[in-house]
């Protein structure tokens, strides 16, 4: 595997080595001694996988308040996200920007996000398959929410019209969520 750092605190892209012949392919996701040998000690307690079915669902930006917020280690196993992140950790030099990748099941790529960021993902192919691992279990009442179209952030989704839930679209400001973490 190899990692490779962003310029947020705790943010990386992870590469797995990907074994490839005209059978398919072979690859360890994740690996608890290469995590801990590079100082990434996570207790990872699930798994969740997610399916969007169209181009253009739009999912977040979500987050758990503390104590039970959550790292996550995500990747798509079939399809393409477009990935984003928001820094909500108020003594961050970056807070407040926000951080994007293309997740796809041909570039293997995982992002592993530390607890204090927001997180969405724009869905770009049909089918698509999403799977994160989290180190805290989910709590409702602790649930947070941006607007994927905050103007403060001005992230570019390239689309102005996403598939979004009721509970997406009522997604408050980014101004709302400070102080949080």
């Amino acid at each position: 595997m190899k990692i490779t750092e962003t310029k947020f605190n705790g943010l990386f892209i992870v590469q797995p080595k990907v074994f490839k012949d005209e059978r398919g392919f072979f690859f360890e996701s994740w690996s608890d001694s290469f995590f801990r040998e590079n100082n990434l000690n996570f207790n990872f307690i699930q798994d969740n996988h997610a399916k969007s079915n169209d181009p253009g669902v739009l999912r977040g930006l979500h987050f758990q308040k503390p104590p039970f917020a959550q790292t996550k280690l995500v990747r798509v196993t079939k399809g393409a996200v477009y990935d984003v992140v928001v820094d909500l950790r108020s003594n961050s030099s970056t807070f407040r920007q926000w951080f994007g990748i293309e997740l796809s099941e041909e570039n293997f790529f995982q992002l592993l996000i530390p607890r204090g960021f927001a997180h969405g993902y724009l869905v770009l192919r049909p089918e698509t398959e999403f799977l994160y691992k989290v180190d805290a279990l989910y709590n409702p009442e602790s649930e947070g929410g941006i607007s994927w179209n905050d103007p403060e952030l001005s992230i570019d989704w390239m689309i102005q019209r996403p598939i979004l839930s009721k509970k997406d679209l009522s997604l408050s400001a980014l101004k709302d969520s400070l102080e949080i973490f």
